[in-house]
């Protein structure tokens, strides 16, 4: 079996103090609707853990309801970093699933058919990690506004969600992550802190993550609502 784990418990500073962005509205609908309608859609996902704030696990389970997410199987507090949130739902599983692809649920523009073609690559490559190749010049700045060097861009990717992956090969990095007692931005992130090759998936620059005021009307374009 194919799991998602949703993750929408994180602190929205940019958009405010008191704003969750997974429930801020997004056209008629929450942005957390919009990826969960998406795993809804996705011929390769069994089930959905959602993981959303302490505050939140009564507000997601009547959401999940409302907008017809069937898929979603259980709701889940989170914890104060991502990696922890994502540890939450990965406790959850039940031992018959096999791949588990991660998604932030400020991801509102994701499609049925990313969400399968990274499912597919960790189905071959142990992993399948969305990303889209950079293609602004990119600066390192040490300190300041001063420019130390230029990267060079022909190497360089951005990543996104979903993040996909065997499911004990997820469980042994985070294994890794809580040994060593490092923080992580990203599961692809713990993969490569075990050595393993994390397999990237072509994505599509529309696949925005809602970070800023600014980034709804973008979705709300995108989305054409």
């Amino acid at each position: 079996m194919n799991y998602g784990i949703v993750v929408a418990a994180g602190k929205s500073e940019r958009m405010g103090e008191k704003a969750d962005k997974a429930f801020l509205t997004l056209g008629t609908e929450p942005v957390l609707a919009y990826s969960l309608q998406a795993f809804e859609r996705c011929p390769d996902i069994d089930g959905v853990i959602l993981v959303v704030r302490k505050d939140r696990v009564e507000a997601a389970r009547g959401l999940a309801r409302v907008f017809g997410c069937s898929k979603v199987k259980r709701v889940v507090p989170g914890g104060s970093k991502r990696q922890v949130s994502v540890g939450n739902g990965l406790a959850q599983l039940n031992d018959d699933v096999n791949i588990v692809a991660v998604h932030d649920g400020a991801r509102p523009c994701v499609t049925a058919a990313l969400i399968s073609e990274t499912v597919n690559s960790a189905r071959r490559y142990g992993s399948g990690v969305a990303a889209v190749k950079i293609t602004d010049t990119v600066k390192h700045v040490e300190r300041g506004l001063t420019v130390k060097k230029t990267l060079d861009r022909t190497k360089l990717w951005a990543v996104q969600t979903p993040q996909t992956f065997k499911v004990e090969l997820l469980r042994d990095a985070f294994a890794a992550v809580r040994k060593k007692g490092v923080t992580v931005t990203d599961e692809a992130s713990a993969v490569e802190l075990i050595g393993k090759e994390v397999h990237l998936v072509p994505s599509f620059l529309s696949n925005v993550k809602i970070t800023t005021p600014d980034d709804l009307n973008v979705a709300a374009a995108l989305l054409k609502i």
